[in-house]
């Protein structure tokens, strides 16, 4: 019976570094495939929208760096998704620039990397809209029309394992993929080695965050997965660190609307009747998923559009007298600002975030009655002309210290600067779209190009 193992060194490549230790321990296992992921829709649409990496190329490098020496020196496939965080174009770009630095550093013999490009123009999407095409809504989003792509600056398409399984047939080395469905990265080399769909993706479900799935709690340390027929065992390379069956499950279900269900372009996981054994003292095994096809193919849509440029402030309130009317003050800045620009709305945003009460889940907030004894907030206002902006956050700041409350005496203690200034933060933008579309081909929305390395240069093959 066929056995396959991958190595997965991170969660998220150069977010902050890998641990170095645990992975060159996990390649003395020689495992057949070295594969992580390299983004997340979890920094927001800023990233996405304005088209910038949020994990520093140091770090990109530095992580690269590790995987492509050892995955050479072992003469093994390299897998890597969601190039640069967010899987554009850009950032396939940069990191097959960034594989032929290392190489030429390393002097490594000469290698083909596979590159594949998600992001789709906004005008083929309206083109596909017009044809008679549903862009489909998730999370209780409606269905995208041309007025949601008018607002949509950049668009990427989730890929499936196949985009990937194409570019090992064809003989690359190292894949450089752009944006994918992360346990697609694992499943993509399994079902090129001949294991069914429901292992495969079962496989990258688990995987996909590395060190996530083991206990105690450690980021960026590596696990091996060993395949064999329908079960996978996982087992943690740091020794502090092993997989149970409840740290295996509970990964299972993390970040799941349904906790049972894993879903990728052509169907689902489904790990009702997953079952978790303990086989050794560091290592889990699980088995029992079945993968349940789609009647169609739909690829998912992330999109992201510009909201306006962003002005910050940060006060700290000690009063205990402010803290207790601190809605009664803002609503009384907000309402000076809307004497000087109109109704809060399309043309401007304010927003007050109460660290301290509720600024991290807001309305969610189970407990938002607690009474602290300081605030931070951080005072954010948007809008498309940056000097209004600037304004309009210094007036709904400063307005927090004349805030007219019931039984106050005057300004002194209310409220403090952290510094007197108004900091300019990146641009803002949006999610538009959060959509999938039905495609004939797994391959329609992705291209591919082969690159040749050879001494440091990048080549494209053929050329």
């Amino acid at each position: 019976m066929t056995v396959k193992t991958i190595l997965c060194p991170t969660g998220h490549l150069a977010f902050t570094p890998l641990e170095k230790a645990s992975f060159l321990h996990g390649c003395t296992l020689r495992p057949d495939y070295i594969v992580a992921d390299a983004g997340s829709c979890d920094m927001g649409p800023r990233p996405l929208g304005a088209d910038q990496h949020v994990s520093l190329e140091a770090w990109q490098r530095h992580d690269l760096e590790v995987m492509l020496v050892e995955s050479r020196r072992l003469g093994v496939p390299m897998i890597v998704g969601s190039a640069s965080d967010t899987g554009t174009d850009r950032g396939v770009d940069q990191f097959v620039r960034l594989l032929g630095e290392i190489s030429a550093q390393h002097g490594l013999t000469p290698f083909r990397v596979g590159a594949i490009y998600a992001e789709q123009s906004i005008d083929s999407l309206k083109a596909r809209l017009a044809a008679g095409a549903r862009i489909e809504g998730l999370d209780g989003r409606p269905d995208a029309d041309l007025a949601t792509l008018d607002r949509t600056t950049r668009a990427v398409a989730v890929m499936n394992a196949e985009p990937i399984r194409a570019m090992l047939r064809a003989g690359a080395d190292v894949v450089v993929a752009g944006r994918s469905s992360d346990c697609a990265l694992f499943a993509a080399p399994l079902l090129e080695a001949g294991f069914s769909p429901g292992v495969s993706y079962y496989t990258g479900k688990l995987m996909e965050c590395a060190s996530f799935c083991a206990e105690p709690y450690m980021g960026k340390e590596s696990i091996l997965g060993r395949i064999e027929g329908e079960q996978v065992e996982v087992t943690a390379m740091h020794p502090g660190q092993r997989c149970t069956p409840a740290s295996i499950a509970s990964h299972a279900m993390y970040e799941r609307t349904n906790p049972f269900r894993e879903y990728v372009a052509g169907g689902y996981i489904d790990m009702t009747d997953c079952r978790y054994e303990q086989v050794a003292e560091k290592t889990t095994r699980a088995s029992g998923q079945v993968f349940v096809p789609a009647p169609t193919c739909k690829a998912k849509l992330e999109g992201a559009g510009l909201v306006g440029q962003r002005r910050l402030a940060v006060v700290g309130i000690r009063d205990p007298h402010t803290i207790a009317l601190i809605d009664k003050a803002i609503a009384w800045a907000k309402g000076k600002v809307a004497e000087r620009f109109g109704p809060m709305g399309a043309a401007y945003r304010v927003h007050y975030h109460l660290y301290g009460r509720n600024a991290v889940m807001k309305d969610l907030d189970a407990r938002p009655e607690l009474a602290p004894h300081e605030l931070g907030i951080v005072v954010e206002a948007v809008h498309m002309d940056g000097r209004k902006a600037e304004e309009i956050c210094a007036l709904a700041t400063r307005n927090l210290f004349y805030a007219r409350l019931p039984e106050t005496k005057g300004t002194a203690g209310a409220a403090a600067l952290m510094s007197d200034e108004i900091l300019v933060g990146e641009a803002g933008y949006e999610w538009t779209l959060n959509h999938t579309i039905e495609v004939k081909d797994p391959m329609e929305l992705f291209r591919t190009r082969m690159f040749a390395v050879d001494a440091g240069r990048v080549q494209e093959a053929g050329r």
